[in-house]
């Protein structure tokens, strides 16, 4: 029987905690080798291949983590800073700097972030097919009209990118404060389908994502999880 292969992009991206672009670019400019010869574009590779990246060795067999993080406000999560914005990694240690996040939450917004080694979990986690659930804590600059919650949750509102619509629930006794769950998720939803009907939103803290929850954790604080 044949050993299972994998495309090089996805195992450079799994490994190196590269984007399957990336990859692509470090195959193309000549960067990696299969076997001691420059790897093409679209090649395979299994646990007998001899894969080099940068005249370094990569291991096939990689053991997978996923780590669960409250992200404060005033954090990117791109790995690189932008501006005097920092980026979240600077809160984790070494051993994560490579590790992917599991969608994005925007600087203003704060809570539970997944990050991971495993290629295929990020994916699982992030695409509309396998529809996993987001749940939010939002507060408003102003109380919520009734009308306006109805629309948003029973009908949608009109964005650029097409028709936003989620739940949206009391979350204590004024108008202001929002539980959100939803599905989807394009940039900065929740804050453009408010802002669409008139609202600013001044809070905005994501409590649960598919089956983790942010439970204890404190803000900057992580701990590993299991993979569901």
């Amino acid at each position: 029987m044949q050993p299972q292969q994998i495309r090089l992009n996805k195992f450079l991206a799994e490994r190196l905690g590269l984007s399957r672009r990336e990859a692509d670019a470090a195959i193309a400019s000549g960067k990696v080798l299969v076997d001691d010869k420059q790897a093409a574009l679209g090649a395979r590779v299994d646990k007998n291949s001899k894969v080099c990246y940068n005249k370094k060795v990569v291991p096939f067999e990689v053991g997978f983590s996923y780590i669960a993080f409250n992200k404060p406000v005033g954090y990117v999560c791109s790995r690189r800073a932008q501006g005097e914005t920092p980026t979240l990694y600077s809160l984790l240690p070494a051993d994560f700097q490579k590790f992917k996040t599991v969608g994005r939450l925007d600087k203003d917004s704060s809570g539970l972030i997944l990050l991971t080694n495993d290629g295929d979990f990020a994916f699982e986690m992030t695409h509309p097919k396998f529809y996993k659930e987001k749940v939010y804590e939002v507060e408003l600059d102003r109380d919520l009209e009734p009308l306006h919650q109805q629309m948003i949750s029973d009908f949608g509102v009109d964005l650029e990118d097409g028709k936003s619509k989620f739940t949206v629930a009391r979350n204590g006794d004024d108008r202001k404060h929002f539980q959100v769950v939803l599905s989807e998720g394009r940039n900065r939803q929740i804050r453009r389908t408010f802002a669409a009907l008139g609202y600013r939103v001044v809070k905005l803290h994501r409590i649960q994502f598919g089956r983790y929850q942010l439970a204890g954790l404190k803000p900057g604080s992580y701990e590993e999880v299991k993979k569901y």
